[in-house]
């Protein structure tokens, strides 16, 4: 085990300074094969999602982003919920009433302000960004789960914080997978929630 970890954790290779180690490289490329299988709805999204948060757990740990590093745990089990609960056709987006998307906000913000001094206290880094991200993307995750469209632009506005944090904190290779899930929660965005739409005019 100790040989595996030291693997991922050696240097892939350098550009302009940047030390990119394996670990972080296959952590990327997993993520981004997972949730572009997300867009368009199939289930082959999740045991790639899940492998990319494991990987990412790991490198989470490293940089102290502990906030980060758990939340890949959330994605797992959603990972799972999400294999069973899409079923083999994949997933039948949907969209929410306007009183439970108010639920979601208010509960997210409680939610926020409650996590950030707990991180803060612990000496993690970017404590008030991370723990935005960190009940954002719980919440995202579990409206992928329920194959509600609004998950999508959540994750947007996740996702540019996250770009934002893991830039300030160097990690410049995952910074850019956060820019290109920006870009393709916008494109999940716009399929689910034209699919929802086309459900709803049927029904």
């Amino acid at each position: 085990m100790h040989s595996i970890n030291h693997t991922l954790m050696s240097v892939f290779f350098t550009a302009w300074g940047y030390q990119l180690t394996y670990l972080e490289f296959l952590a990327f490329v997993t993520s981004v094969v997972g949730v572009a299988y997300g867009i368009f709805g199939p289930r082959i999204t999740w045991p790639w999602w899940n492998i990319s948060s494991l990987l990412y757990a790991g490198l989470f740990f490293e940089q102290k982003y502990y906030a980060s590093a758990v939340l890949q745990f959330v994605f797992v089990a959603g990972g799972i919920w999400g294999w069973f609960g899409w079923g083999p056709k994949g997933a039948k987006p949907a969209k929410l009433s306007l009183k439970r998307n108010i639920y979601w906000m208010i509960g997210y913000l409680i939610a926020w302000f409650s996590l950030y001094p707990f991180l803060l206290h612990i000496g993690a880094a970017a404590s008030l960004t991370d723990a935005f991200g960190f009940v954002g993307s719980c919440i995202a995750q579990v409206l992928m789960c329920l194959e509600r469209y609004e998950a999508w632009p959540l994750w947007f506005v996740v996702d540019g914080v996250y770009a934002y944090q893991f830039w300030h904190g160097k990690s410049y290779l995952t910074s850019m997978l956060y820019f290109i899930f920006v870009a393709l929660a916008i494109g999940g965005w716009r399929r689910w929630l034209r699919i929802a739409n086309r459900e709803k005019s049927a029904v």
